[in-house]
């Protein structure tokens, strides 16, 4: 039974169903590859171009041949601004047209009802006033009908009377009612019409009066077939007549139609104020209600305006504002638009949430790869100053032993040469200064070389104050050129513990910096200060001070102002270790150095812990120095 054509004619159906529910469930726009690819043909090659995107003949749904309609699927029809997608993957934009883009659903639903409405009560009113003037003119004809069969049996009764209407005066007929006697012809032989009525005043002596010339016209031409016809009588109005005829004798009747008109008139002016008035009511009602009715969306829409113009791109992903829960029930339009735009706002906020997260992360990110770069950086940055600073001490110390090594050695060379250009002692005391030079160097350096291995120093109580007094008559000895002051302020002992013979060293090595570095004149003033925790030695001169681009290294190794290395003598100058050294041993010590310097004043401070129990402060200058 599988090759009936019953089967196979249903099975086809089947696939076009199953094909065309595809098409439908795809979202307007997204038109995929595979519609716009050829159908495979049964044997599993393409189908020829001729039958591509078309159904074929034998299967089309109802059994017929497809005909030109038959390439697109029959969709709904989309809405304005929706995309309209056919068969083949063409896609058709539908476009609101001018009116629909500018009136809002409030105006258009006003409009909708208030034509509606409109429109009901005119068609209301003018059927009423139809049937209102079909009953009155069926009622009217009756009337006439039953004036011209009595005028014609009065007429009748007087076959010669034709220019007397005697109809009109023998029975008592309403005021406005017209009689006339026609010939064969449709002429009129007389013609007359109540005046008044004759039964409501008896005292009028001829109620009837004769129509004229002009009135007779109007009456002519009429046929006596009993059909009623409407006619306009010069100076008596419209009239609704009728003609009969009894052998020879014709006769017209007729009565008036203003009491109709007056009826219809007064009819229409009834139903236009009722209508007016009712619809003034249904278009207050109405209103009422469409606004009650669309004020949860209007709701709905001002939360969206305001979730429009918060800004999104500045963090602002919480506090969305959220419609209302009341106008969030899926029993009405607006409530399941309003819950689908709360449904819309937290799915916005979790991937703005989201996508903060991922940017935080990024920048943290970014940040730590940026901090690894920044310490990379300084790494290299010390690493070339490191090395920058070994070749430079290397090159400083090679020099600075250098010079003494080629005096001794030049001396030498004279002595065994026995010249009388130099004396035997003159040579002798050049090269013992020579070597003590040489000699202070190279202890300089090995101490500097003990501090950063961190070696422990000697420990015991010193009196900084006895100390610097000390200092401070030796320069004077050394440059009485300069004018040296001491001042002492002494809250406490100005005790501290360490190494006395190092702390010496600090002080000379700051006296004779500024003696070296000053001219003679110049005011050194050293003072010392003690507090019960620190002792503050401080060395100040008026000198010229530091130039600016030598104090970040000033306590750097083999830093002097003259760079060249040029001096007159041995004593004109010094290595450049002295500062450094008196660095080293102070931060050995716990304490700190530092200078301030500017022309006409240059400061050294040199802040020290007060003394401590021999074993503690053992440990601390232990502990310090090897954090040097």
């Amino acid at each position: 039974m599988t090759g009936t054509p019953g089967y196979r004619t249903g099975r086809v159906r089947g696939l076009i169903a199953d094909e065309r529910r595809a098409l439908d469930d795809v979202p307007p726009g997204a038109v995929t590859e595979t519609a716009r690819r050829p159908h495979p043909a049964p044997d599993g090659r393409s189908a020829p171009p001729a039958a591509r995107g078309r159904t074929p003949p034998a299967t089309a749904p109802d059994g017929m041949p497809p005909g030109p309609a038959d390439d697109h699927v029959t969709q709904p029809l989309p809405g304005p601004g929706q995309v309209q997608r056919t068969r083949r993957g063409r896609e058709t934009i539908r476009r609101p047209s001018a009116g629909a883009r500018t009136r809002s659903i409030r105006t258009r639903l006003y409009v909708l009802v208030g034509a509606t409405l409109v429109v009901v009560c005119v068609a209301m009113g003018v059927i009423t006033a139809l049937f209102q003037h079909a009953y009155l003119m069926g009622n009217l004809d009756d009337r006439v009908l039953d004036t011209a069969e009595r005028a014609l049996s009065r007429a009748s009764s007087h076959p010669d009377g034709a220019d007397d209407p005697t109809f009109l005066r023998e029975s008592a007929q309403p005021a406005g009612t017209l009689s006339a006697r026609l010939d064969e012809k449709g002429a009129v032989l007389s013609a007359a019409v109540v005046v008044q009525d004759a039964s409501a005043n008896a005292s009028v002596h001829d109620p009837v009066h004769d129509l004229g010339t002009d009135q007779r016209s109007a009456l002519a031409g009429l046929r006596a077939d009993g059909a009623m016809h409407t006619r306009a009588v010069p100076g008596l109005g419209t009239y609704r007549v009728t003609v009969l005829a009894d052998g020879g004798v014709r006769v017209l009747a007729g009565l008036p139609m203003d009491d109709v008109q007056d009826t219809l008139d007064a009819l229409v002016t009834i139903e236009t104020g009722v209508a007016v008035a009712g619809l003034a009511a249904a278009g207050c009602v109405c209103a009422v209600v469409i606004r009650r009715q669309l004020r949860p969306l209007g709701r709905v829409a001002a939360t969206a305006a305001e979730v429009s113009r918060a800004s999104l791109g500045d963090g602002g992903i919480t506090g969305l504002t959220r419609v209302p829960a009341r106008d969030t029930d899926p029993g009405s339009e607006a409530g399941q638009v309003g819950a689908a735009l709360n449904r819309l706002l937290d799915q916005v906020e979790s991937s703005l949430a989201e996508r903060q997260r991922d940017e935080e992360r990024i920048r943290r990110s970014e940040e730590r790869v940026r901090r690894s770069e920044e310490r990379v950086r300084r790494s290299e940055e010390g690493m070339r100053r490191s090395e920058e600073r070994m070749r430079r001490f290397l090159a400083d110390a090679s020099h600075e032993l250098r010079t003494p090594l080629a005096s001794i050695a030049g001396y030498a060379e004279l002595m065994n040469r026995g010249t009388d250009r130099v004396e035997p002692v003159l040579a002798w005391r050049r090269v013992s200064a020579e070597s003590a030079r040489m000699t202070g160097l190279v202890e300089d350096l090995l101490l500097l070389a003990r501090l950063d291995e961190g070696r422990p120093l000697d420990s015991r109580e010193v009196d900084m104050a006895a100390l610097v007094a000390e200092a401070v008559r030796k320069a004077r000895a050394a440059a009485g050129g300069h004018d040296w002051q001491l001042e002492l302020s002494l809250d406490a002992p100005a005790s501290v513990t360490g190494d006395e013979a190092r702390l010496r060293q600090v002080m000379a090595a700051l006296l004779s910096n500024a003696r070296m570095h000053t001219p003679a004149g110049t005011t050194v003033t050293a003072s010392v200060r003690s507090t019960a925790e620190r002792r503050v030695i401080r060395v100040r001169d008026n000198g010229p001070g530091i130039p600016a681009t030598l104090l970040p290294t000033v306590f750097e190794r083999f830093t002097r102002a003259d760079t060249s290395r040029s001096r007159t003598d041995a004593g004109s100058g010094g290595s450049g270790l002295g500062l450094a050294v008196a660095a080293a041993i102070t931060a050995a010590h716990g304490g700190r150095i530092h200078v301030d310097s500017v022309p006409g004043r240059t400061e050294f401070t040199v802040d020290l812990p007060a003394a401590v129990e021999a074993e503690a402060e053992q440990r601390a200058v232990s502990g310090n120095g090897a954090s040097v």
